[in-house]
Parts: structure tokens; C-alpha cells; sequence
């Protein structure tokens, strides 16, 4: 099973941008039959990004559910995609 992650950034933001540089890279690392994802651009996607919870980028969602409302380590994601991808194994 994937895992679906979505990134809420807004353009200009220093910080989404590192949240999406460490994304990519962990999910890479994953593979992409494991872990696949999208750049959510908050001004474009408000109402959705809203009804998630999000209210600051960024902000990551997971499989529909907010996960994380600040930029993680990238230790912090790793562990999360891990934990999860073994949850659905079993």
C-alpha cells in the first residue's frame, strides 16, 4: 500500500521549501511504490487545506490527515512513514 502525503506551502516560503527538498528525498528513498506526494499550494487549495486543520505552512498531511503543523526533522518523518508502512503490513 502507498502512503500519500501532501505538503501545504505558499510561494516565497523558505521553509516550504525545505519541507519539500527533505520530502522528496525521504520519499525517494522509500520508493515510489511506497510513498508518493504533492505540493498543496495553500492560497490555491484554502477551503481543503482548512477543513484539514492546517494553519501554517507548512504543514504536512497524510493519507487525508494532518500530521504534522510545522516542518518535521527529517528523523521525525522518516519515523512516521516507517511506522505507518509497517502498520499497513500487518
Amino acid at each position: 500500500m502507498s502512503i500519500k502525503i501532501e505538503v501545504f506551502s505558499t510561494p516565497g516560503c523558505s521553509h516550504c521549501d525545505r519541507a519539500r527538498d527533505s520530502l522528496k528525498a525521504i520519499a525517494r528513498a522509500f520508493g515510489e511504490n511506497q510513498v508518493s506526494w504533492r505540493d498543496v499550494n495553500l492560497l490555491d487549495e484554502l477551503d481543503y487545506a482548512v477543513s484539514l486543520g492546517v494553519l501554517t505552512p507548512p504543514s504536512m498531511a497524510i493519507d487525508g490527515t494532518l500530521v504534522f503543523s510545522k516542518l518535521p526533522s527529517a528523523v521525525q518523518l522518516r519515523e512516521e512513514l516507517a511506522r505507518r508502512l509497517e502498520r499497513d503490513r500487518t
